[in-house]
């Protein structure tokens, strides 16, 4: 068994991972990034962030087509799609950017290890592959393995009838009917990609509400949006299992006490992810995991093992690529013995609907739960000039200010491109800046950004464009 030593070892070569080894090798340490899969950038990269946005890109370029640009003098006679060409497209994008990683990584003299990694004690690390085990040891152990789908025991995937988006990221034709289970950000995209493609898309929610995460009044205007986009809604529903009735398969649910049942071609289930801690040897080294199978870190990303270290879907917090870069930087600085720091007050959440939605700090709902008084501005993008001009005024933005100090606390909203314009927004939150600040910030015109500006302004009630 041949053995190495390095000064990082990083296990997972996600988002976290990745972007933990670039920073280790800057600081000057001897790393390595270890991966089960040939392919660098996680789930994320792979089958995740990046293939899901290249669809919904793509078949909003056909939507366009499809139901918008007569409006706009541009006629398109039998728009069609070809699948397989759509699927190439999202795979040489996927194949970039894995690519890209690859070249970062080895160019910084990471050394890219294949195989399954697994904690052996003493700063050691055994990675098996098909080459045979490999003995590495290190000063410092970083985890960031990452997450994997959930799968529910009354509904088991098959990978043809019952599927994770894994699958629904790579069908090779369009389902005529598509029943999606969970109204999350993974289950309004896919959902969303196949609509535009033609499936009759119903998604089946436990919660009263989709998109969870934020505001009511914000999934409301997303759903009714989503509506109109043919989707349909059934909340408050627990899903029981699915059956198959003359070579018909359907997904049942219970609401109210009555059955549901809704016919599927495919049933997408996006119920959540879990960490991925299995085959790490996390019992066999005594490493601590809590109730949810998380490691348990300090606020250093240290665990209960001197010298190992974790971060990203694997530890406390959303499951966000971004987190897991920023905890990877901030741990790697801490072990070379740097300031490094996380402001998880400010970790912007996106859904990528069209139009997308995107928050950041707390919502009016979560202010007012803790006690704290509020002050709420609104601007709708109905009253945008650019909205107006690019057919864009489905939306809302949102800014919610402590009411005793102008504190900007939080923003949600609904926008074409607010996967983009949150940033702003979390710049401000970062400096603590006030909402009077926000909306005396010079946007240039006409912009969709504008409405940010308003909506601050209409927290003190001078907003310019509105009543």
């Amino acid at each position: 068994m041949s053995e190495k030593t390095y000064d990082l070892i990083v296990i997972g070569a996600g988002p976290g991972g990745y972007v933990a080894a670039i920073r280790g090798a800057q600081l000057g340490l001897k790393t390595a990034l270890i991966d089960k899969e040939e392919k660098l950038g996680g789930t994320c990269l792979r089958v995740g962030c990046i293939p899901s946005k290249a669809l919904l890109h793509s078949t909003e370029q056909y939507h366009f087509l499809k139901e918008k640009s007569e409006a706009h003098g541009i006629k398109v006679d039998n728009a069609t799609v070809d699948v397989s060409t759509l699927m190439k497209r999202k795979d040489e994008v996927v194949n970039k950017l894995t690519g890209g990683v690859a070249m970062l990584t080895s160019k910084r003299g990471i050394d890219n290890i294949h195989g399954e990694a697994r904690l052996a004690g003493g700063g050691k690390v055994i990675v098996k592959s098909s080459k045979g085990d490999e003995n590495l040891t290190a000063k410092n152990i970083l985890i960031a393995t990452g997450s994997s789908i959930v799968e529910l025991p009354f509904l088991p995937v098959d990978g043809k009838t019952v599927v994770t988006s894994d699958h629904a990221i790579a069908f090779d034709s369009v389902p005529e009917k598509l029943v999606v289970v969970g109204g999350g950000a993974i289950g309004l995209e896919l959902g969303s990609v196949w609509a535009r493609l033609g499936s009759e898309v119903t998604v089946v929610e436990l919660l009263p509400q989709i998109a969870p995460t934020f505001d009511s009044d914000i999934s409301k205007l997303l759903q009714r949006l989503l509506k109109k986009q043919g989707l349909k809604f059934e909340l408050g529903a627990k899903v029981t299992g699915v059956k198959k009735e003359k070579n018909k398969h359907f997904l049942t649910a219970e609401k109210n006490g009555k059955e549901l049942t809704f016919e599927a071609d495919k049933i997408l289930c996006s119920v959540g992810r879990k960490p991925n801690t299995e085959g790490l040897g996390a019992a066999e080294v005594g490493l601590k995991l809590d109730e949810r199978g998380r490691v348990h870190v300090d606020d250093h990303f240290r665990t209960n093992i001197p010298g190992v270290f974790a971060i990203g879907d694997v530890v406390k917090g959303p499951m966000l690529a971004h987190k897991a870069e920023e905890e990877g930087v901030a741990c790697v600085e801490l072990i070379a013995g740097k300031a490094g720091h996380v402001n998880y007050d400010v970790i912007p959440n996106v859904v990528y609907t069209d139009p997308e939605v995107a928050s950041v700090g707390l919502g009016e709902e979560a202010a007012k739960e803790a006690g704290i008084a509020v002050n709420v501005g609104k601007f709708n993008l109905a009253a945008n000039g650019r909205a107006i001009a690019v057919d864009s005024t489905d939306g809302v933005i949102k800014v919610i200010a402590d009411k005793k100090t102008d504190r900007l606390l939080g923003v949600q909203m609904v926008a074409h491109g607010a996967s983009e314009l949150i940033a702003s927004a979390v710049a401000h939150m970062e400096y603590s800046g006030s909402a009077e600040d926000f909306g005396r910030t010079i946007h240039a015109h006409p912009t969709i950004s504008e409405s940010m500006k308003e909506a601050a302004l209409a927290v003190s009630g001078t907003s310019i464009h509105q009543l």
